[in-house]
């Protein structure tokens, strides 16, 4: 039954990447820790969408994503975690890092490149209630987070990072991009990651039980 259902939400999703009948985002699966020295690189215009199905293995993780600007363009990107019993408190934050920027108004657990700043996308307090919402392709439910969404003007390398502040981490997803432009590539990795993602395989907890 579940070979069963991931196959039609591919084929759902296939159908979706080519007429456009509904948002989606190009699926990733973290293999390897995207590190400082090993990045995740955004491939193509940072406008695409993507989401990467990331994972802070602890509290002291800290995901980066490289993407290149050589024009102004529109960044977009969230981190939303999946409604799991272990997840409740997991309150991960963003920080934006460019050429040009301000230095961020918060104490970074991580040096910024030489001449950067960066503004930081912080997460609710801890105990404040959080939104959810039902993602149909993936076939999970996930809590709304805080988004950066703003014009970039200054071109060149920026970076994306991803920690927890309270030092729990956790499985999360790092969407970016916003526009449905997809590839034959895109369309061949969102038919092989769909499925996985259906049968929880891209994530490190439990999330049966969740509410």
């Amino acid at each position: 039954m579940k070979a069963a259902l991931s196959f039609l939400s591919a084929y759902a999703l296939l159908s979706v990447l080519l007429h456009g009948t509904a948002a989606a985002h190009v699926p990733y699966i973290e293999k390897r820790d995207y590190s400082f020295e090993q990045p995740f690189r955004v491939r193509g215009s940072v406008e695409n969408s993507i989401a990467v199905y990331g994972w802070l293995e602890s509290g002291n993780d800290t995901d980066v994503y490289r993407l290149e600007i050589p024009r102004p363009a529109r960044l977009y990107c969230n981190a939303l975690v999946p409604v799991c019993p272990a997840y409740g408190q997991f309150l991960p934050w963003l920080a934006i890092a460019g050429p040009g920027l301000a230095a961020p108004d918060e104490l970074l657990p991580f040096a910024l490149p030489q001449g950067y700043g960066a503004v930081v996308v912080k997460n609710i307090v801890p105990g404040e209630q959080r939104q959810q919402f039902y993602e149909p392709f993936g076939g999970k439910s996930y809590y709304t987070a805080p988004t950066f969404d703003q014009t970039v003007s200054q071109t060149g390398t920026w970076y994306l990072y991803v920690w927890d502040p309270s030092g729990m981490g956790g499985d999360y997803v790092a969407v970016i991009g916003f526009k449905e432009r997809f590839s034959l590539l895109d369309i061949l990795r969102a038919l092989i990651n769909t499925p996985k993602i259906r049968l929880d395989r891209e994530l490190h907890t439990d999330c049966r039980n969740a509410d």
